[in-house]
């Protein structure tokens, strides 16, 4: 049973409540290069991104945020650090949600000023607690940051905005331990009904990164934990997409394109399977269908195995099958498999 969380809307995009889980990335082209990152807004809008997170580091990176919004329809999320009029000069510039720890904003009056930016247009702030943004006597109490460490850190930092009236909040509480951060979200789960925005921060490379955030997003999401999901790469951030969509589909909780179920082959195998599926996932890698798609490489079992597959192919000695729902429809010659299932899959 999925948790129960308020809903907050982001631009046009409401998270929270019974609303979709959310998927997020973050540009990585430098500030200063509008047209690449217009760009790069569009391929990960394009990509399946929901809402979008830009870094502002500095007062001349203030105006990407007007010139994204005015090319790229989708939500975005101003990346503050430090600096509170940076918070409050992205308000100006039409950002639809403002990411800060308020504990490095400064000050009660400063972390005020935000508030009422944010009030004044209607806006969330997320607030953004990982591992290297503790407290000094948070961290100092549990010598280390542990999950409670990052629970109590939030707790904090929430005390800190309905202080002045301000609820309209999302939470994070990242850390690049899967287990810290699996711990952490359960903690604050049951604490607060603020939506939860859920990612292991620093995950490394493309290949380990996405282990670590199945791992732990996926775990979270299981439980019902979970309002919207960033997979945090060391890679093209439309990796990022196709990984958090893919973490969303295998739990039924997004039905947007396919999915490809294929045998890990065995001596049985007289196709070359690892081949012909990787063939097939390039193929329909734009498909948007809500369909299973099977690629087996035994033409005895393989129908039989992936039955539940709305369409497959059944790879043998130098000829195929193709079937619909376990059912064999028709044999096909090996060199055809790929272009019949695709015909195939064309026609559902």
């Amino acid at each position: 049973m999925r948790r129960s969380a308020r809903t907050v809307k982001i631009g046009e995009k409401k998270i929270g409540g019974n609303e979709k889980i959310a998927v997020q990335s973050m540009l990585n082209v430098p500030p200063y290069d509008i047209k690449n990152n217009i760009k790069e807004a569009l391929r990960l809008k394009n990509a399946g991104c929901d809402i979008l997170r830009i870094a502002i580091p500095d007062i001349d990176s203030v105006g990407l945020i007007y010139e994204i919004k005015q090319k790229v329809d989708i939500p975005i999320v101003a990346d503050i650090h430090f600096n509170y009029k940076l918070a409050i000069e992205s308000v100006a510039a039409g950002a639809d949600k403002i990411r800060i720890n308020p504990g490095n904003i400064g000050d009660e009056s400063r972390i005020k000023k935000v508030v009422n930016a944010c009030n004044n247009k209607s806006l969330p702030i997320r607030i953004g607690v990982n591992s290297g943004s503790l407290e000094k006597d948070i961290l100092k109490k549990y010598s280390h940051p542990t999950a409670e460490a990052l629970c109590e850190s939030a707790i904090y930092n929430i005390r800190l905005l309905e202080k002045f009236d301000f609820d309209n909040i999302v939470l994070s509480l990242k850390s690049s331990n899967v287990k810290t951060m699996i711990d952490a979200y359960r903690l604050i789960a049951n604490k607060c009904d603020y939506p939860l925005h859920l990612g292991v921060t620093e995950t490394g490379t493309k290949k380990i990164g996405i282990i670590k955030s199945s791992i732990g997003i996926g775990a979270l999401l299981a439980e019902g934990i979970g309002d919207t999901i960033r997979v945090s790469l060391t890679a093209d951030p439309i990796e990022e997409i196709i990984a958090a969509r893919n973490i969303l589909r295998v739990l039924n909780l997004d039905n947007t394109g396919v999915e490809i179920i294929s045998c890990p082959t065995c001596g049985r195998t007289k196709i070359d399977i690892i081949n012909l599926t990787n063939k097939v996932e390039n193929e329909l890698k734009n498909c948007k269908k809500n369909i299973k798609v099977a690629v087996m490489g035994c033409v005895v079992n393989g129908p039989g195995e992936a039955k539940e597959a709305d369409i497959g192919i059944a790879g043998g000695d130098g000829v195929g099958l193709l079937f619909k729902n376990g059912e064999i429809i028709r044999k096909v010659k090996e060199k055809d498999i790929l272009k019949e299932l695709v015909k195939e899959i064309e026609s559902l």
